[in-house]
């Protein structure tokens, strides 16, 4: 099994674009890019995907590989494979960490989440995001809240995990 992001942080972004990745992050990155050799860098694709998106979705280059290959399992020519593939290869930046442990996002990709002088970062499994501070915690962070408030107050989230398979 792939390694998986964990955790959260906050970033910088400077005039340029420029925002570190949090280091744990860059490991799960290296470990999941069959290309990168130590001194590399490892390579990964971020999907911006369509107008209601309101982060960047970070792929390793396994998971993305993974995507592919379940797009490339439709059906030629079927509406569910062009979005697909609008999505996830047209909208979509591919690039690589720099050698100060790095991204550079393209203005097209910080106008599009409003991103300015702070980033916040997010694991996702073997995904991560990065989301402008502000829409994160109006949006992300009050609709898990307010799911959570919807649940008796000992529900143990562990409890979805019963009975599938493998767990």
């Amino acid at each position: 099994m792939a390694r998986r992001f964990r955790g959260e942080s906050h970033h910088k972004v400077d005039a340029k674009g420029r925002v570190s990745i949090p280091a744990s992050f860059r490991r799960v990155l290296e470990a999941s890019d069959p290309n990168w050799q130590p001194g590399g860098n490892p390579e990964l694709v971020i999907v911006y995907g369509d107008h209601r998106r309101k982060y960047l979705e970070c792929y390793t280059m396994e998971a993305i590989d993974e995507v592919d290959a379940k797009i490339d399992a439709l059906p030629r020519g079927s509406m569910q494979r062009k979005m697909l593939q609008r999505l996830f290869h047209g909208q979509s930046f591919p690039t690589t960490v720099d050698e100060t442990g790095r991204l550079v996002l393209p203005a097209k990709l910080r106008n599009k989440i409003g991103l300015e002088g702070e980033a916040f970062f997010i694991a996702a499994g073997d995904t991560f995001q990065i989301w402008k501070p502000e829409t994160y915690e109006a949006e992300e962070l009050a609709a898990t809240e307010e799911w959570l408030d919807e649940l008796p107050e000992d529900f143990d989230p562990m409890q979805f995990l019963d009975g599938i398979e493998g767990a």
